[in-house]
């Protein structure tokens, strides 16, 4: 069972192999500024046998205009929705991306917050699968027959707007934000009204989690990244949030790879946090 990434080489030869019927592959490209984009490359070229998964039709809930740009969807409406795609107890998920894994992560979280532990992350994306050599294809998957996934209780916790502010205030938590460092600092914003962070928030941008090459650093790497951030907190300490609780999931599987499990997510982030009369905001760098 693959838990966290694979490798380009290690699917193909499972997609090949006696057991290709239990892997299921799930494009989840998306554009945070253009929704379609991700249909549009999934149609013009994905892995053998992929399906695609909306970001926001599928692994987001129903906004109200304070509670994020993409809330988590509604437990058994997302079992369901992957069990008509073939998902079953049994079943190994592979997703992946042509965005770092930024979206991918996402599916990797929601699946394993519904209690399905066999999830994984295809490491460098499409581009490494490219670089391997290996084909993309722009023929419709053969429909599969759908699986009896349920949802149950999984292992990821995640913390409220409420909770969060409560935690803050006896600074029993660390917050840790993935976005791009100058939306932290609250510059250039350009998908959330207002600018800035979570007061106390350290930035640890999603994207060095990767190598030059795309795919995730070794283990003992990113372990020392984050524990220079929890500067000898416990892990379970951390709560993990970006702009809308999508990139924040890329560092949630970064700790995983790292053996750091147990963070948080704070699923609305920025754009729900941003959204609340009289919520904190702080400008400038790492505190």
């Amino acid at each position: 069972m693959y838990t966290t990434l694979i490798c380009a080489q290690d699917l193909a030869r499972a997609l090949q192999g006696p057991q290709s019927d239990r892997f299921l592959v799930l494009d989840c490209g998306f554009e945070l500024t253009d929704p379609q984009a991700g249909r549009r490359h999934y149609d013009a070229g994905h892995l053998p046998g992929a399906f695609h998964v909306h970001l926001e039709d599928t692994l987001s809930g129903p906004k109200t205009g304070r509670n994020g740009r993409h809330p988590l969807p509604d437990r058994a409406a997302l079992a369901q929705a992957l069990a008509a795609l073939g998902v079953g107890p049994d079943t190994q998920v592979v997703a992946y991306d042509n965005a770092a894994g930024m979206y991918a992560a996402r599916l990797w979280w929601l699946l394993r917050w519904i209690g399905h532990d066999a999830v994984a992350v295809l490491d460098g994306g499409v581009g490494a699968w490219q670089a391997a050599g290996l084909p993309l294809t722009t023929e419709a998957p053969a429909s599969r027959t759908a699986g009896a996934l349920v949802a149950r209780d999984g292992r990821q916790p995640t913390l409220d707007y409420a909770g969060l502010r409560a935690a803050l205030a006896t600074q029993s938590r660390l917050v840790l934000d993935a976005r791009a460092p100058d939306r932290y600092r609250g510059e250039n914003e350009t998908l959330d009204p207002i600018g800035g962070h979570i007061p106390g928030a350290r930035n640890r941008f999603f994207r060095d989690n990767l190598g030059a090459d795309g795919c995730f650093l070794p283990p003992a790497a990113l372990r020392e990244a984050f524990m220079a951030h929890l500067d000898g907190r416990a892990p379970q300490a951390l709560v993990c949030q970006c702009g809308s609780g999508v990139t924040a999931c890329h560092n949630l599987l970064a700790l995983e790879i790292a053996g750091l499990p147990g963070a948080a997510l704070y699923p609305g982030s920025w754009s729900e946090w941003s959204a609340q009369p009289g919520a904190p905001v702080a400008t400038g760098a790492n505190p």
